[in-house]
């Protein structure tokens, strides 16, 4: 279970508005067609590392249960939980999460060396070698350098995963050498349903739920997990409050932004601010109500501000001032 209360991709075992991405790999799979390389594309949060590890499973070996869908294996098999428990041998996975269970900002260099080691070994107990890059995104250079080399000589038997939430960032190199593999946001209602078994939320708030996360289920779980619909009816209230700041309800906030979850908590509120303001100016420009150049100055700074509080270390209880002062003279304006 990750530190957020949503499962891991490793621990999921249904895979719900993906049946195109699946079944494009299971004819690629029966043909014998097997690409050495996947790059799975699309938003974060509609599960293509869920994908990966379905499919990582059916490749070491796991027999088919359809119950779980065309990739599906059961989850009491026993090749399914050592992909649960990180034990199986024919298995790598590249992450954030260190050794030590906690984020870091890059998969490093050192972590990416390591999957050309892996795939020069033969499968000890499977099939097939697999590896999961969740997400590629967060290779740094020299890590992504490393990647590279290991694309350019495709290992026999073996099979790369890699997720990608922005496939444009990676580089073109490798891009070239993977099989794409393109998964999509689910319908409103779809997403909501999904929600709506999966957390504790009533109808209404899993509908708010999946809009924030752009119809993304598992972003939309995360946000369950994260309390963001508390946090979306804060940014609300502080916008309604305009030209007057609330200071007692901003501290309020603020005291959420300590601890080992205070970035989280900084950068969901900001989130939510900026996504009301951006609705709002829409809706306004469309109506053609007034100038709107302050507003979308404010929404910039909303947008920047965390990003520069996590690079430079700046503290978040003054950022949220600063960009509350430049929402009241915009509301002013």
């Amino acid at each position: 279970m990750a530190e957020t209360g949503v499962p891991h991709p490793r621990e999921v075992f249904q895979l719900q508005g993906q049946g195109a991405a699946e079944a494009a790999f299971e004819e690629a799979r029966a043909r014998g067609r097997l690409h050495h390389a996947w790059l799975l594309t699309g938003p974060e949060g509609v599960g293509k590392a869920t994908f990966a590890y379905r499919a990582a499973r059916r490749l070491l070996g796991a027999p088919p249960a359809p119950a779980y869908g065309e990739l599906g294996s059961d989850p009491n098999q026993a090749i399914s939980r050592q992909v649960a428990a990180r034990s199986h041998p024919d298995l790598m996975v590249l992450e954030r999460e260190g050794p030590d269970g906690k984020p870091r900002k890059v998969i490093p260099v050192e972590d990416a060396r390591r999957l050309g080691e892996f795939f020069s070994k033969s499968p000890a107990s499977a099939p097939h070698r697999v590896a999961i890059i969740d997400a590629a995104d967060d290779l740094n250079v020299n890590a992504a350098n490393a990647i590279l080399k290991t694309l350019e000589e495709p290992p026999p038997r073996g099979v790369l995963f890699m997720v990608s939430h922005s496939p444009g960032r990676l580089l073109a190199t490798i891009r070239s050498r993977c099989r794409r593999l393109a998964f999509h946001a689910l319908e409103l209602e779809e997403a909501a349903d999904f929600v709506s078994r999966h957390a504790d939320v009533n109808p209404e708030e899993a509908l708010r739920l999946s809009r924030m996360a752009g119809n993304a289920p598992g972003r939309a779980l995360q946000l369950a997990a994260s309390k963001a619909i508390a946090v979306d009816d804060a940014a609300r209230e502080l916008l309604a409050d305009l030209p007057r700041v609330d200071e007692t309800r901003a501290l309020a906030l603020a005291e959420s932004f300590r601890g080992g979850e205070g970035q989280q908590a900084f950068a969901l509120l900001f989130d939510r601010l900026a996504d009301r303001v951006h609705t709002m100016v829409a809706d306004r420009a469309a109506q053609g109500i007034g100038s709107l150049d302050r507003w979308a100055q404010a929404w910039e700074t909303l947008q920047r501000l965390p990003r520069e509080v996590e690079a430079l270390n700046l503290d978040r209880t003054d950022a949220l001032f600063a960009a509350l002062t430049e929402l009241k003279q915009a509301a002013q304006a």
